[in-house]
């Protein structure tokens, strides 16, 4: 592979000479402007706005365009004559764990290669000591005329590194969440994680770009003078605008994925995800719930009744106790008065 840049990996003290070589390709179908009418090729011309004449490569340099317009020119001695350190150095400022480097910082990639038979012995014990620590380096580097940040790190027997952005170009996801509080099931986050239990992990290597392939065919079948490829059945875009059952659109989503793993119809597996149906939400008609309804009503009128008649019978029992207890009192005290009569002695006339 050809080298971009060379340089060296300051180490402390250890230098390692190195060639920068690009670990990346775009693959993406490039395509050129044409007139419509003709299929003649439209070209951009470099045109100087002051004297309307097109322009050379080798006339054109460098300004920088002030706030009111003014132009100042920058020659390639200026940015020579600038303290870069890094202009020929990979310069690594620390060692960290990979958690935190943040994903979103992370730009171009490059396989940095040992520059030379002396280069070997560095090279190697850079990688080793990368291995066994299990951290990345943060380096800085200077690359097409601006001092960039990068993460250096193993790729089997190779340091390859990532362009890094700065932090100060990362911008807050301000506004970016929703607005409005949303609550979340935990039936939802169930069946969620029954998804990705189901998708499960994929081979990366296996991955391609279909939109490219389909793009590629197309090409082919105009260049043998035919129409192209057929459009794909067009069908209803997902959401739209319509709101969607989470929980059925969930399960149906685990129902496809294990389709499409040649899951379905067999036994559950160890680890594999379970999907529960969900009930039926369907209310009974409302005829039903009339006669339901009736039925009570006069269940309650029936009880009511016995409950009047129990209450009466209570009654009646209660008033027979207290005027039988009374007539026996009374005949008791009768019995009494009658007894102290006979007991008094009547008193003789003389």
């Amino acid at each position: 592979m050809r080298s971009i840049w060379n340089g060296a990996i300051s180490f402390g003290l250890v230098s390692i000479p190195i060639k920068l070589v690009n670990a990346t390709e775009s693959r993406s179908v490039s395509f050129r402007q044409i007139h419509i009418e003709d299929g003649g090729r439209v070209r951009y011309k470099k045109v100087c706005e002051l004297d309307g004449e097109e322009v050379p490569q080798a006339e054109i340099g460098k300004a920088y365009e002030d706030a009111d317009g003014t132009m100042i020119p920058i020659t390639e001695e200026d940015l020579a004559a600038l303290p870069l350190p890094t202009a020929k150095t990979i310069e690594i400022v620390a060692f960290v764990p990979a958690g935190d480097i943040d994903p979103l910082q992370m730009d171009a990639a490059y396989y940095l290669s040992a520059n030379g038979v002396p280069a070997a012995k560095p090279y190697t014990l850079l990688r080793e000591a990368l291995k066994r620590s299990d951290k990345v380096a943060v380096a800085k580097y200077a690359l097409r005329g601006r001092e960039r940040l990068g993460m250096l790190r193993v790729v089997d027997d190779v340091i390859a590194m990532h362009g890094l952005l700065w932090p100060d170009e990362i911008r807050a996801p301000e506004g970016v969440a929703p607005e409005n509080p949303v609550s979340v099931r935990d039936a939802e986050l169930d069946l969620a994680d029954a998804l990705m239990a189901t998708l499960g992990e994929v081979d990366m290597s296996t991955l391609h770009d279909d939109y490219r392939t389909a793009v590629e065919e197309m090409i082919a079948a105009k260049a043998e003078g035919g129409e192209g490829v057929a459009p794909p059945a067009t069908g209803e875009e997902p959401g739209g605008g319509q709101v969607i059952d989470l929980m059925a659109a969930l399960e149906n989503s685990v129902r496809a994925a294990k389709e499409a793993r040649g899951e379905q119809g067999e036994g559950k597996g160890k680890g594999e995800a379970e999907v529960t149906q969900l009930k039926s939400r369907a209310r009974t008609p409302k005829t039903t719930d009339a006669k339901k309804s009736t039925s009570k009503t006069a269940a309650k009128k029936t009880a009511a009744p016995a409950r009047k008649s129990t209450a009466k019978t209570a009654t009646k029992k209660s008033t027979a106790k207290s005027t039988t207890t009374k007539s026996t009192a009374t005949k008791k005290t009768a019995a009494k008065k009658t007894t102290a009569k006979k007991a008094t002695p009547r008193k003789r006339t003389a």
